[in-house]
């Protein structure tokens, strides 16, 4: 017998369920944990933009906004906006688009 046929099958996912898949609600962010010490002043902007960047991103998806072209600098900055962040720089901006480019 073929290796692949003891595979047991995967759980189906959400495009690949016939029905709706149940999520666990409500979701709860992971518990945040103090960033490491001893690290130099830009390794934690550049962190905190990463993390700023994909917030943004996973806001803009869920809104609808789903290619970089459509994703321009007022819309990042509405959306901030709406979810509760200080407005993002034109880096950030850049960082967003990118994250949205390398994910498809």
């Amino acid at each position: 017998m073929p290796a692949a046929a003891l595979k047991p099958k995967p759980l189906p996912t959400q495009s690949t369920a016939k029905r709706a898949v149940l999520l666990d609600s409500p979701y709860a962010p992971a518990e945040k944990r103090p960033l490491p010490a001893g690290r130099p002043r830009e390794w934690y902007v550049t962190h905190n933009r990463r993390l700023k960047a994909m917030r943004l991103a996973i806001a803009l998806l869920d809104s609808g906004v789903y290619l970089p072209n459509q994703a321009r600098d007022e819309t990042i900055r509405s959306t901030a906006e709406s979810i509760g962040v200080h407005p993002p720089s034109a880096t950030t901006c850049h960082m967003v688009r990118a994250l949205m480019r390398y994910s498809r």
